[in-house]
């Protein structure tokens, strides 16, 4: 595994099970108890209806691109190697949406409710990034 330089998320008590699991290559949500909602980021109350019951529950993975942009400079000079770099928000199954890249895929080929699948990027030991790739194969380069 080549040296990752770049940021890593803040693992505290409220994130830690998400990213145990991210690394064990399955995605995770917490779900309330009370109201059935999902959410993310993960924290301790319901922000539909404030509710501390909570559950995690494992998830699809599948999705469509709700949005994304294609970054022509870099957010820091850790990524300027990257440029030109997307960022989506994906929209889960499961009604979240959540922040992350697009894998596998030309930036020019990337589509709004382009349907997308979950990919898992061991960046260090300790932690993997939640990253997500066209669910048709004819688009993966």
């Amino acid at each position: 595994m080549a040296e990752y330089s770049k940021p890593l998320p803040y693992i505290h008590e409220e994130t830690r099970f998400f990213w145990e699991k991210a690394r064990g290559h399955e995605l995770w949500l917490q779900q309330c108890n009370d109201c059935g909602k999902f959410r993310f980021y993960p924290r301790s109350i319901c922000p539909e209806c404030f509710s501390y019951n909570t559950l995690w529950t494992r998830v699809s993975g599948r999705g469509k691109i709700y949005s994304f942009t294609v970054s022509y400079r870099p957010a820091s000079k850790a990524f300027k190697a990257d440029v030109l770099y997307n960022i989506a928000i994906i929209e889960l199954e499961e009604g979240v949406r959540m922040l992350s890249n697009i894998v596998e895929c030309r930036n020019d080929d990337i589509r709004i409710d382009m349907s997308v699948e979950v990919v898992f990027d061991d960046v260090t030991p300790e932690v993997t990034l939640i990253r997500f790739r066209p669910q048709n194969p004819a688009i993966r380069v």
